[in-house]
């Protein structure tokens, strides 16, 4: 008896192991931000511009940010190893720590830094509809002033 279950339950953790590696989404496009479904929290509305270009190879995941908030338009890129280690990354305003992990079907990625010697810490989950054609990104973000949340719904071009 235990000679068949053995194969059996061998052949389930196989499966279950496999249906877990498949759960994890690929954010790989072209995305533009829908401010009509979006929330921005405190802000009174959304930037005037607010795209992001994936390319996600799990564990890799490279972004180009543009965005455009009062007629300024800037761009920024980033790339992550969704390992779950912190990593130090240089940005035009300073180092910021990122850790980036996976969360069942969700990517959740922390990022601390320092702005004028106040600590901000900020958490996205990042989580995609069943069809894949809409990115939604929550921000949980902590600054000395108070806690505030974001979320950004993004549309695939």
């Amino acid at each position: 008896m235990m000679r068949r279950l053995f194969p059996a339950a061998l052949l389930a953790a196989f499966c279950a192991i496999g249906l877990a590696a498949a759960e994890k989404p690929n954010f790989s496009g072209v995305w533009k931000l829908n401010n009509a479904k979006s929330d921005f929290g405190p802000m009174p509305s959304g930037p005037e511009k607010f795209e992001r270009t994936i390319d996600h190879k799990d564990p890799n995941l490279k972004m180009t940010t543009v965005q455009a908030f009062q007629g300024q338009e800037r761009s920024n890129d980033v790339e992550y190893v969704i390992d779950g280690k912190e990593k130090t990354i240089e940005t035009p305003m300073g180092p910021v720590k990122v850790t980036p992990v996976w969360k069942g079907e969700t990517l959740e990625i922390t990022v601390s830094r320092e702005i004028q010697g106040n600590a901000i810490k900020s958490v996205e989950t990042w989580s995609l509809s069943e069809d894949g054609k809409t990115l939604t990104v929550k921000t949980d973000i902590s600054t000395p002033q108070g806690d505030f949340s974001l979320k950004f719904v993004m549309d695939k071009q």
